[in-house]
């Protein structure tokens, strides 16, 4: 078996915001294995800034990656705990050579067309009339269930803006999630999660900033709605250290991003032990290029998580892979019969 990885820049069409600033590219790296003239490939979806694995040596343990590929998966992962997305990019990789389709990974009526994943419409941040017109584009694509970027705008201008929808759309037709990215001062967080709670949201992500554990347990617990962890999940590596967490904070959800926290394994002890305390839980992707998101949703849809996922963001790039995925209607299908515009040689 050989591997190799590649660097691969996706440009975003619009600069997208997050209170931790503006993207206008997203660096990704790809796995490719060769075996017995048959290839697989597998992203490792890095999001600098952000991403645990976000180190100088981060290329260097790609390549030690490829010199030890002989180790399987298995041994892999464990050797690669620190560097979750390596992990998620070689669990794809092996999974796309031993599949028929490097594309296929896993068979299912959401491949085959005949059944969809629920997904959220994402509302970036930036100034009041584009976040307005997202909204009622989003609603007018079908969407039932929005997420909104907050906390980089004036507050008050968010409170209208989450205004406008309430106007226009009850609880019952439009479900409201609220990400702020961490972005909330500790002090003043829950102040602001009493002034939201008009807007009956179904909840909102990382109000504060990660590792501040007591306080966020306590905003879990006295907030009006509920609060779902998402960056505080990220660099907690062993099952201990996931059960120690959940049970200090006991959060109401937990956001699940596999190229975060160890790929579909990772993502599974996560699941397994949210699932033993009774804390919700929903999948979004970390704005890989569509084959990393294409593995996700395959994956997904056969976790049976009747909630909308966060999964729609393969039309943010100008330079993605054309593939089968297609969001119509608030739900992403697998259009079988829609191809792959993609070819591993592009990589060299």
């Amino acid at each position: 078996m050989k591997a190799t990885y590649h660097k691969y820049i996706l440009n975003f069409k619009r600069p997208s915001g997050t209170s931790r600033g503006v993207m206008t590219e997203k660096e990704t790296w790809f796995i490719v294995l060769e075996q017995d003239g048959e290839k697989g490939i597998g992203e490792c979806g890095i999001l600098r800034g952000l991403s645990i694995d976000d180190r100088p040596d981060y290329e260097e343990k790609l390549q030690w990656t490829c010199d030890n590929i002989h180790l399987g998966k298995d041994q892999l992962w464990e050797a690669l705990l620190e560097f979750p997305s390596i992990q998620f990019g070689v669990e794809m990789a092996f999974r796309s050579l031993e599949s028929e389709n490097p594309f296929f990974l896993f068979p299912s009526e959401f491949t085959n067309g005949t059944k969809s994943i629920l997904i959220n419409g994402l509302v970036w941040m930036g100034e009041e009339a584009f976040m307005k017109q997202q909204i009622e584009e989003k609603l007018a694509q079908g969407f039932r269930c929005i997420k909104l970027k907050i906390g980089a705008i004036d507050f008050d201008k968010e409170l209208q803006l989450l205004r406008f929808i309430r106007e226009h759309f009850t609880p019952e037709q439009v479900e409201i999630r609220v990400d702020a990215n961490g972005a909330f001062d500790v002090t003043l967080a829950l102040n602001k999660l009493i002034q939201l709670s008009e807007f009956k949201l179904h909840s909102i992500e990382q109000p504060i900033q990660k590792n501040h554990t007591d306080r966020m347990a306590e905003l879990c617990k006295k907030a009006p709605f509920p609060i779902a962890l998402d960056e505080e999940l990220i660099g907690v590596f062993t099952l201990d250290e996931k059960e120690q967490l959940l049970e200090k904070i006991k959060p109401q959800y937990i956001i699940l991003k596999p190229s975060f926290v160890g790929g579909f394994r990772g993502t599974e002890e996560w699941i397994s032990l949210a699932e033993k305390h009774k804390i919700g839980w929903w999948i979004t992707s970390a704005l890989e290029s569509n084959i990393g998101l294409n593995a996700i949703a395959q994956w997904t849809f056969l976790q049976y998580n009747v909630m909308p996922q966060g999964l729609g963001t393969g039309a943010l790039y100008t330079n993605n892979f054309d593939c089968p995925l297609e969001v119509s209607q608030g739900q992403l299908w697998y259009k079988k019969e829609l191809d792959w515009a993609f070819d591993f040689d592009f990589l060299k």
